[in-house]
């Protein structure tokens, strides 16, 4: 037997068996009865002085409030973390992949993003996405930050709601992280053809009009698609950004690569130790993007640690595997893209389920973003450079469908469909296909406003001779 030939049946089997440990696990779990009750505990240490005002995000600030010193260092750890997927990591990710005419432009692009969105953030979009308002966009009661700084000196603030144990300087910096990260994974789909200019029109306008209201609409206090809002009209299962970040940013991608059309030419990856760099610092940086959305130090951060790594691992094997079987070889790029796709699919579950559902979800990320990054593209024949859909949108979604099959109410509080609530998985697809319709239609629009304006696309002569010199100046050596 071959060894090429042994590698494809250990391809195949593996995923297979590990698919039938984790689903006879998670089932077992499930069918388990509940443990008999605990003694009871002592009473516990006072803690901080109780805040004043109604608990519930949508009725009222809370005031006079004493953080929670574990869950502020962690949340400050995390706000670091998650930045660092964004500069340098998701830089030198997609810095690598394209071509050595194009470097300076791509890194630049991700930076440019950071500063941007930044700005944005303080001005309006923090308080668009996470205060009270409507069910579909809040409102300006945090625009320019106005009102959010605490009494220092005394140690007493007055957190947002939906995080109460931390100051909401920290929380503010926190989400600014995945409004940073999300439109910079856009530009995997329109990178080396776009010009910067419409880039920055386009991103910001992006920013206040898609980001925005959907990171209400599944995270803001009354939002319509929230979990947790007792009134909300679908309760999506998002613990960190499956549909808010991935979906959205995916979709948003396709949109660039259809009105922008195919590149002149293409090459192969021009440098993919940069992208093994970058892919393992996002790697790393996601950690504080799922178990940071657990806002606290505790074991809802622990689990979701668990689970990310997991899928992680799972998801990089199985496209390994699967590219093996396809092309005969597995690539550092190969490999590498699979772990990002393990790290999207388990991103909207990463507080809902356990490790079983984890290994499930990463072998599904692994297949299902392959194919999309491959076969769909082809199929199609949409230019989306660097797999932005193929990896974020697919992978997106699949993990944010899988949420509601491997919820475990033990978990995170809500049943799937392995413990009898199928409705949640109804609940999951709506919330996709709600999330895409807005974005597409959103996102073209905005497209074509910037296209009339600037114009979305380089001149032939500058893209055939590389972005970095027509466009910046500088060149790569």
């Amino acid at each position: 037997m071959t060894f090429r030939r042994f590698c494809s049946i250990a391809a195949l089997i593996l995923p297979l068996f590990l698919i039938s440990i984790a689903v006879h696990t998670a089932v077992s779990f499930a069918e388990d009865a509940a443990p008999a009750a605990a003694p009871a505990a002592e009473a516990a240490p006072a803690g901080p002085p109780a805040c004043a005002g109604n608990a519930d995000p949508k009725l009222a600030v809370l005031e006079k409030c004493t953080p929670n010193s574990g869950d502020t260092a962690w949340m400050l750890t995390s706000m670091a973390l998650v930045l660092m997927m964004t500069v340098p990591g998701l830089g030198l990710f997609y810095g690598g992949m394209v071509r050595k005419k194009n470097v300076g432009d791509t890194v630049m692009t991700s930076f440019a993003i950071t500063c941007l969105v930044t700005v944005l953030w303080a001005i309006c979009t923090y308080s668009m996405a996470f205060t009270s308002g409507t069910p579909f966009i809040g409102g300006l009661t945090r625009a320019f930050l106005q009102g959010i700084l605490s009494d220092i000196s005394t140690g007493i603030g007055n957190p947002n709601p939906l995080a109460p144990t931390i100051p909401e300087t920290v929380y503010m910096c926190f989400q600014m992280t995945f409004a940073i990260i999300t439109p910079a994974l856009i530009a995997g789909a329109f990178a080396e053809r776009m010009k910067f200019s419409a880039m920055l029109w386009f991103i910001g306008l992006w920013a206040i009009c898609v980001y925005a209201p959907i990171a209400h609409w599944v995270w803001g206090p009354d939002g319509f698609l929230n979990s947790t809002n007792s009134d909300a009209y679908v309760k999506v299962l998002d613990y960190a950004g499956g549909t808010v970040v991935h979906i959205n940013s995916g979709v948003a991608g396709l949109m660039c690569a259809l009105m922008l059309g195919k590149r002149k030419d293409t090459g192969p990856a021009h440098n993919v130790v940069l992208t093994f760099i970058g892919a393992s610092l996002l790697w790393v940086g996601w950690f504080g993007f799922n178990a940071g959305s657990a806002v606290s130090a505790g074991m809802a951060a622990g689990m979701a640690m668990t689970v990310t790594q997991v899928a992680t691992a799972t998801a990089a094997l199985t496209w390994m595997f699967v590219e093996w079987i396809h092309r005969g070889k597995p690539t550092v790029v190969g490999i590498c893209s699979g772990a990002v796709a393990g790290l999207v699919a388990i991103t909207p579950a990463s507080g809902f389920v356990g490790p079983a559902g984890s290994l499930v979800i990463g072998v599904a990320a692994g297949v299902v973003c392959y194919c999309g990054a491959v076969w769909v593209k082809s199929m199609f024949g949409y230019d989306d450079a660097l797999d932005c859909f193929g990896v974020h949108a697919i992978g997106g979604a699949t993990g944010a469908i899988l949420t509601g099959v491997f919820a475990i109410s033990e978990y995170g509080g809500t049943s799937g469909l392995i413990e009898g609530n199928a409705g949640q998985v109804i609940n999951q697809l709506e919330g996709v296909v709600i999330v895409i319709i807005y974005d597409v239609i959103v996102s073209l629009v905005l497209l074509k406003i910037v296209d009339a304006i600037v114009g979305l696309r380089v001149d032939e002569e500058i893209e055939r001779d590389g972005l970095d010199l027509a466009l910046h100046g500088e060149t790569v050596q």
